[in-house]
């Protein structure tokens, strides 16, 4: 019997997809962070991070006008991505784009968009290029919640450290 009333209640949990959609944004979201922190400072140029609340982009400007290549030559191409990592000019699909689109199920908070400067230091979208004064807060906490699961994706602002 008690087997019975823990297969009822705590398996939808352990066996729902989204836990586990929550966990692999994630995982994206952190890579992503981080090869635009490696890529700025690589190519010697600001790298533009869009957390929109609906994905995770990378691009050479606020405005996602230039958009980094996907490191492997294309994104996940999973149905989130295509239906959310589209060019913002022409509203059309780009398989090429860094970009990951967030799972259906899967909430992401403190959306924003930051860059990193040539040297890795994260800066807020509205501090001036070039500029050595930085409002970028302590810590940026980015939170992915699936299933009543929430893990956290941390930019520190001193240094760009993504964990």
């Amino acid at each position: 019997m008690l087997i019975g009333i823990l297969g009822a209640f705590a398996g939808q949990r352990f066996f729902s997809r989204t836990n586990f959609d929550a966990s692999g944004y994630a995982n994206q979201l952190a890579t992503l962070v981080r090869y635009g922190q490696k890529l700025a400072i690589a190519q010697n140029r600001s790298v533009f991070v869009r957390l929109n609340g609906s994905s995770v982009a990378l691009c050479y400007d606020a405005a996602c006008a230039a958009r980094v290549a996907a490191p492997a030559g294309g994104n996940s191409g999973s149905a989130a991505t295509t239906q959310r990592c589209r060019n913002p000019a022409t509203n059309i699909y780009d398989a090429a784009w860094a970009c990951e689109g967030l799972p259906d199920g899967v909430a992401m908070t403190n959306a924003g968009t930051f860059y990193f400067d040539a040297v890795g230091t994260p800066f807020n979208v509205a501090d001036a290029q070039p500029t050595l004064v930085s409002t970028f807060p302590a810590a940026l906490a980015v939170d992915i919640t699936g299933n009543g699961v929430t893990l956290r994706t941390t930019i520190e602002g001193s240094t760009g450290y993504v964990h």
